[in-house]
């Protein structure tokens, strides 16, 4: 008769209950059986609650087995939590974002999302703190992301932060990536969750329409995260690759410079490489279109989105130069960003100019002729923000250029020299 060992009895005790977990939110969310089974479990005794890296769910079985018998429906929401944090790919784009901020912040979308989806097994008394960050939430403008909450949190302060870490901390970060470049497999991991987020939604469209709130907030979560990623995608097609001088640490051996300093005083054995490439934007005009069908709000939307993802992926140069120009069917105005301009403060004060018909040819025109009389150097390209309707040249531009729209509706037919892409 073969004995079985505490740890064997631990273990499969575990694997028992996280069959029961995945059963009670199956019942409850169908539209997640594939997300649900995908992350594997895997023991981590060194963690008090769970964490994953995509592909498998960790957790301390000695733990999982007391919450267990204590409170059931926290492991429900628990594993819910992690399995968000995949689904919304929030392992995977926090960019060059401060790693324990951005923690926060995917924690407070998540459970933001897990409280509105209303669910009996998913439900927990609000603590005051929490109701006063959802209300500051719904308030927002710009829409509910994690990269909405973290601009939010880099403006708060430091005891803030930790009474909201405390509050929303769940499972733990340390299997997320560290690093600001993924590997090849952590790419690959990330595209598997995003055709799992894209099956998932797929189910829950087929299953009709009803008046779940909760049902119908994840998806909006999903494709709020989803555009943001598409169109972050899409400014890299604007990036060169073009060196920058700084000392390249990862291509040279650092013992063999301090040791030939050392053996002969001033003659290193060898010199560290003094280049480094990198994706970077060179210098950039946004156009926004100022007619009268065009909405403040939702200028300042793109302003933010489009600052946002350009400053995570490292796309600027660190003497870069912007040109924001307002025109509809003349142009109104034209304010040049540098390294030094405050964004926040330029965005919140941003007001219209214009609320004519809608001409592209003008901003063209001008643009050009900045080029011609040296004013911009090196022209990358040109983002044009607008509804569509209106005049377009019919001469191909000598720069790259795309109209972006504030959703697919209100895409048109854009010249065939001209990319278009919608924020959602």
């Amino acid at each position: 008769m073969r004995v079985q060992t505490q740890s064997g009895w631990e273990w499969q005790v575990s694997n028992d209950i996280f069959k029961f977990i995945k059963n009670e939110l199956y019942i409850e969310l169908r539209f997640f059986d594939v997300a649900f089974s995908e992350l594997i479990p895997q023991v981590d005794e060194t963690i008090e609650t769970m964490s994953t890296d995509g592909n498998c769910i960790f957790f301390k079985p000695e733990h999982m087995i007391s919450v267990f018998k204590k409170n059931s429906k926290y492991l429900d929401r628990l594993f819910l939590h992690s399995v968000l944090h995949c689904i919304f790919s929030h392992l995977w784009v926090r960019g060059e974002r401060d790693l324990f901020i951005w923690g926060i912040a995917c924690d407070i979308i998540v459970e933001y999302t897990i409280d509105n989806m209303e669910k009996e097994i998913l439900k927990r008394p609000l603590s005051w703190l929490r109701m006063q960050v959802y209300e500051k939430i719904d308030e927002n403008p710009d829409g509910i992301s994690a990269a909405v909450i973290y601009r939010e949190l880099m403006k708060t302060d430091s005891e803030t932060v930790n009474r909201l870490h405390m509050e929303f901390y769940t499972d733990t970060h340390k299997h997320w990536p560290k690093e600001d470049k993924m590997s090849v497999a952590q790419n690959q991991t990330k595209d598997k969750w995003d055709k799992i987020s894209r099956q998932s939604e797929i189910k829950k469209e087929s299953q009709g329409k009803d008046s779940d709130k909760g049902k119908n907030f994840w998806q909006q979560q999903v494709k709020t995260e989803r555009g943001k990623k598409s169109y972050r995608n899409f400014l890299r097609k604007f990036c060169i690759l073009k060196e920058e001088l700084k000392i390249d640490m990862d291509e040279y051996d650092l013992n063999y410079y301090t040791y030939g300093l050392r053996i002969y005083k001033n003659m290193p054995l060898i010199e560290p490489v003094e280049t480094k490439e990198n994706l970077r934007i060179g210098e950039l005009v946004i156009v926004v279109d100022t007619s009268y069908s065009t909405s403040g709000e939702l200028v300042k939307k793109f302003l933010r989105e489009t600052f946002t993802i350009l400053s995570e992926t490292d796309s600027f140069f660190r003497k870069r130069k912007i040109h924001i120009i307002q025109c509809d069917e003349l142009v109104h105005s034209d304010i040049t960003v540098t390294g030094d301009t405050d964004i926040d403060i330029l965005i919140n004060n941003f007001e219209l100019a214009g609320g004519g018909n809608t001409d592209f040819r003008p901003a063209f025109e001008y643009v050009n002729n900045l080029i011609d009389t040296g004013e911009i150097k090196k022209l990358q390209g040109l983002l044009y923000f607008t509804d569509g309707k209106g005049k377009y040249p019919k001469k191909k531009m000598p720069y790259n250029t795309a109209f972006v729209f504030i959703d697919k509706l209100s895409e048109t037919a854009v010249p065939a020299w001209a990319m278009k892409v919608s924020l959602e």
